[in-house]
């Protein structure tokens, strides 16, 4: 169950949209040959200042040092949304990357589960 607001959901969304679209046609660039960026959730604090990025990364060789060239360049991707987003909020918000290790977890845990020795149990004898 979330608890942004509405509007924190919606201007995630919007945040999580242009952010893709920016990393896919604006900044290429940073990223290795080969390497793509995709934006899995956006969270984003009450008062709209502040958002958590969360980055899964694809085909990249190390992906936190992609994580550290993204989080360098900050400034210039702030910048670009600004010129995307400027219609329709305010204030560009501080942008924090996170990488998004959901899938790394689930493996692990899927690893642990199929690890388990558990014997079928035995049908009770009526």
């Amino acid at each position: 169950m979330s608890t942004e607001s509405p509007r924190q959901q919606k201007f995630a969304r919007l945040l999580q949209k242009e952010l893709a679209e920016l990393f896919q046609r604006d900044v290429p660039h940073l990223l290795p040959p080969g390497g793509m960026v995709s934006v899995q959730t956006v969270r984003v604090s009450p008062d709209l200042s502040q958002a958590r990025v969360y980055l899964s990364t694809l085909l990249a060789p190390d992906p936190a040092a992609l994580l550290a060239v993204i989080t360098e360049n900050k400034p210039l991707i702030r910048k670009h949304l600004g010129w995307r987003i400027g219609k329709q909020a305010r204030v560009v918000p501080d942008l924090h990357f996170l990488l998004d290790d959901t899938g790394a977890y689930a493996a692990r845990i899927e690893g642990l589960l199929n690890s388990l020795d558990i014997k079928p149990e035995e049908e009770s004898k009526a």
